[in-house]
């Protein structure tokens, strides 16, 4: 047994064997393990004294256990605030996260196949992509006449509080690739779902330069964090 006063770093392997995540998993499945247990196996190892499971409930703690608090902390906030955290710990983690997106967009989004029906349609298929992120991004949905998504592209990408968007490109991108339809889609980090005259005067923009294309400009969306606001659903699209 260790003294409470030595110098070692607890890693998974060290922990007593009703402590270890790993084997949990293997044997109850990777649901069973708490969001601690989770972070303990991307860590690996813990503070000086300090057990991995311990460290990571403890972080976890901070954040009142809320992930979605976590999921948008970069590298360099997490091994900054967090004992213990160095940048290769917050790297893993940073990158698990990430993975989980994508494995969640590929399971959501097999949007080439979407045929959207409403701005909710709209909604799932965007929100894993932008409502976790710290800054502004704006994306474009290409549709065929029947409303099938054929494409998705990232127009632009800002900062915290707005992002630049240049009419041209995003005419160009809807001429190449033939769009008989787009819908307007961006994020507001701040959770605040009220358009901005920006927003509005942007989107009055492209719905204009997209009728001398015969384009449709169906909706634009802003995405926050568990909601979202429609120029469409709200009459605000004309």
């Amino acid at each position: 047994m260790k003294d409470s006063n030595s110098t070692y770093s607890p890693r998974i392997c060290d922990l007593a064997s009703e402590d270890k995540p790993r084997e949990k998993a293997q044997k109850l499945g990777i649901n069973a393990l708490t969001n601690a247990e989770l972070l303990a196996l991307v860590f690996g190892s813990g503070l000086h004294g300090k057990s991995v499971i311990a460290m990571s409930q403890e972080i976890l703690a901070t954040i009142d256990n809320k992930l979605d608090i976590l999921a948008k902390m970069t590298i360099n906030e997490l091994s900054t605030k967090y004992s213990g955290i160095g940048p290769a710990k917050a790297t893993s983690l940073v990158a698990s996260i990430e993975l989980g997106r994508r494995c969640q967009r590929a399971l959501e989004n097999n949007d080439t196949k979407t045929k959207i029906k409403s701005s909710k349609d709209v909604y799932d298929i965007m929100r894993n992509n932008l409502e976790y992120l710290s800054h502004e991004q704006f994306w474009i949905l290409h549709l065929s006449r029947a409303n099938i998504v054929t494409s998705m592209d990232c127009i632009s990408t800002g900062g915290t509080a707005s992002t630049v968007v240049d009419v041209k490109m995003v005419m160009k991108s809807a001429i190449n690739k033939l769009s008989s339809a787009l819908i307007l889609v961006h994020n507001h980090p701040s959770g605040n779902m009220t358009p901005s005259t920006d927003d509005i005067a942007l989107t009055q923009k492209i719905i204009q330069a997209a009728k001398y294309m015969d384009i449709r400009v169906l909706d634009h969306i802003i995405i926050g964090q568990g909601k979202y606001y429609s120029f469409a659903d709200e009459g605000n699209l004309f």
